[in-house]
């Protein structure tokens, strides 16, 4: 069920980038993303009510956990830039070469918290194929 949900994040992220990026065409980059995140909040407070559920704060959280906010709206921004100069294609693959590099040193360092997992040269395969795979969707 997870791999599916997972899979289904993938579409909501390739259909998001190109809404995102043609609003962001349409009012820049900066208002697009006001827009946006606004438009988000009223999302959220929306589920909120009718899952009847309450906002929980914890005063004993690491506050750089509270910084995925502010990563979300830069990574918003960044991809509205982006996907105008490059398209959502390669603005997706060049985010997941991404994503993929972070999280093999979120891992093998035990970065933020999280468990330690050994980096493991067959990862190297993976990264390969993601770059390569850049390679041709920007060349040809």
């Amino acid at each position: 069920m997870n791999n599916l949900i997972s899979t289904f994040i993938g579409a909501l992220i390739a259909i998001m980038i190109m809404l995102n990026g043609t609003l962001s065409k349409s009012l820049g980059n900066y208002t697009s993303s006001v827009i946006i995140h606004i438009i988000g909040l009223f999302s959220m407070i929306i589920v909120l009510l009718i899952s009847k559920s309450k906002i929980k704060i914890q005063k004993n959280i690491p506050l750089y956990l509270y910084s995925a906010g502010a990563i979300g709206v830069f990574t918003v921004l960044f991809n509205n830039i982006s996907f105008s100069a490059v398209g959502a294609s390669v603005t997706i693959a060049l985010g997941l070469l991404g994503q993929s590099l972070a999280s093999i040193l979120i891992d093998h360092f035990g970065l933020l918290g999280m468990n330690y997992v050994k980096f493991r040269k067959k990862k190297i395969i993976g990264l390969v194929f993601i770059t390569l795979g850049i390679y041709v969707m920007t060349v040809f």
